[in-house]
């Protein structure tokens, strides 16, 4: 099992102060990357330093064709309490009263948040305590999610006066209007059960069985056809963004380009022989 704890992106000054306790942790099971936030005391919350050592992770990931499933999870009570509101702000102390930090670090979790349906790997979210803020659009940004029972889900920020509009970004490209726009304008919380039905995740699971499902999903998804995964993987974020038409032309193309490979020829023939298949990918 490879173990790496990450402090991507800190000054001298930072990394003195966080080397005692690494802001991300990453360790591999077979095809499997399992990412950890262990910033506990701050409850995960995406500060500069960890969506730095979060972007190191993604650009590690899209060069690594060992891995075949990523797993995001939190140490501590909670899986993410969005942004670090103290560190938001002393971005305030600029000449310009933080505009340009504030924009900086939006562009910044946009990247991480994209980044992550860009990576030819599924990644899947493993949420318990609370996903707020940005942390909810952490979850809603990955492939796949699964909770613990009594997970809590908000895009709260207009209890403090901010509107979660990047948050909202991901969120309404997960469940209806209505529900989005209510979570949204009110500042209310989604119990796990209510984030699944609503499409947020895909699964609630007793808290003892939080890790052990979520591996379960990981191992089944590590185990297709890696090639077949990354390809299917980028057509299904590009359709969603076409019209019917559009969609269906582009998903033909693709899936042609599928059928020539020589894995899915074998695939195909396995199955048909009622054998395993001998991919070479």
């Amino acid at each position: 099992m490879l173990v790496l704890p990450l402090a991507a992106g800190l000054t001298s000054a930072q990394t003195e102060g966080e080397d005692k306790m690494a802001l991300l942790e990453r360790h591999d099971t077979g095809a499997v990357a399992h990412l950890r936030m262990t910033a506990p005391e701050r409850l995960n919350a995406l500060s500069d330093e960890m969506l730095a050592a979060l972007k190191a992770q993604i650009d590690a990931l899209k060069k690594d064709r060992s891995i075949r499933a990523v797993v995001i999870s939190g140490e501590g009570k909670a899986f993410c309490a969005g942004h670090d509101l103290k560190q938001m702000q002393q971005g305030r102390q600029a000449a310009d009263g933080g505009k340009a930090y504030f924009a900086d670090l939006f562009a910044r979790c946009t990247e991480v948040m994209t980044g992550l349906q860009r990576l030819p790997q599924p990644v899947i979210a493993q949420v318990h305590g609370i996903a707020t803020a940005a942390g909810c659009q952490l979850v809603a940004s990955c492939d796949l999610a699964v909770a613990a029972e009594g997970t809590r889900f908000g895009v709260n920020g207009v209890n403090i006066g901010l509107f979660c509009s990047t948050p909202m970004v991901a969120l309404t490209r997960n469940i209806p209007r209505k529900q989005a726009f209510e979570m949204l304008s009110t500042g209310r919380f989604a119990e796990a059960e209510e984030a699944r039905q609503m499409g947020l995740i895909n699964r609630v699971v007793p808290g003892a069985q939080l890790a052990d499902a979520t591996a379960e999903l990981a191992e089944t998804v590590a185990g297709k056809l890696g090639a077949a995964v990354k390809i299917g993987k980028e057509a299904f974020y590009a359709q969603a963004q076409m019209g019917i038409d559009e969609a269906y032309a582009h998903a033909g193309e693709v899936m042609v380009e599928n059928m020539l490979w020589r894995d899915t020829e074998e695939g195909i023939a396995a199955f048909l022989e009622k054998r395993s298949p001998d991919w070479t990918q």
